[in-house]
């Protein structure tokens, strides 16, 4: 990720041993840098008023002649509000200031589909929102690791001190780097999940649903094929 460099600690302005006044008063009274996260799961809810050609028409990425059961869909929100105390020091044109950065990483609620051919209560049905409560899992147990990893890269960015930047910029230029870094970061980092989604739906997985419940899934949907056909 590409970062602003006009924000800088304050290695910039003194050498290492010595601080200079401006840098004592900005490090000893406005705080340090800091990142506060909130993490909202927000449920789900189950769906059964798509026939599995409008949830394979839903889905949009299946092979010709294969067909979605279920489906599991999640909209992930990605929010920083940026915060925190700022100083100027006149005499050196420079002004300082300690980020408070507070990220919301949430959900919508999850919308879990189980194809109508499929009666609540069947084998079938059960089967299949067998499989995608596995994909409800995954979604669930990603969002702490994506924070984990967030929460690691910022701190290794703003290492708790304050930020230095000429006088009037220091907002500004932190909103950019929020605005054009770190939101893409951090929306990269939540769409991995998929990856771990494409791995639970293997061939093999869906050659297992094909055949589960003595067939049932096969003979509930092969009078929506044929129709579908005509």
């Amino acid at each position: 990720m590409r970062l602003l460099l006009a924000l800088v600690l304050l290695c910039a302005l003194a050498p290492a041993s010595a601080r200079t006044a401006f840098q004592a008063r900005c490090e000893d009274t406005i705080g340090d840098s800091v990142s506060v996260f909130t993490l909202r799961q927000n449920g789900y809810r189950v769906d059964n008023s798509y026939s599995f050609h409008g949830l394979t028409r839903l889905n949009g990425s299946r092979a010709p002649g294969t067909y979605v059961l279920g489906l599991t869909r999640a909209e992930s929100s990605v929010s920083i509000a940026v915060k925190g105390r700022m100083l100027s020091d006149p005499a050196s044109g420079y002004e300082c200031v300690a980020p408070r950065l507070e990220v919301n990483l949430t959900y919508l609620p999850i919308i879990v589909y189980v194809g109508r051919e499929f009666p609540p209560g069947t084998c079938s049905y059960k089967e299949i929102l067998a499989h995608e409560m596995r994909h409800l899992q995954a979604y669930t147990d990603f969002l702490p690791q994506a924070e984990k990893i967030v929460r690691a890269a910022l701190e290794k960015r703003f290492a708790g001190k304050p930020l230095y930047a000429p006088a009037g910029q220091a907002r500004d230029l932190l909103q950019r780097e929020i605005d054009t870094g770190w939101m893409t970061f951090i929306k990269n980092e939540m769409a991995k999940v998929e990856r771990l989604q494409a791995a639970i739906d293997t061939p093999q997985e869906y050659a297992r649903l094909g055949k589960v419940c003595a067939g049932e899934v096969q003979s509930l949907i092969r009078p929506a094929k044929r129709k579908n056909n005509t």
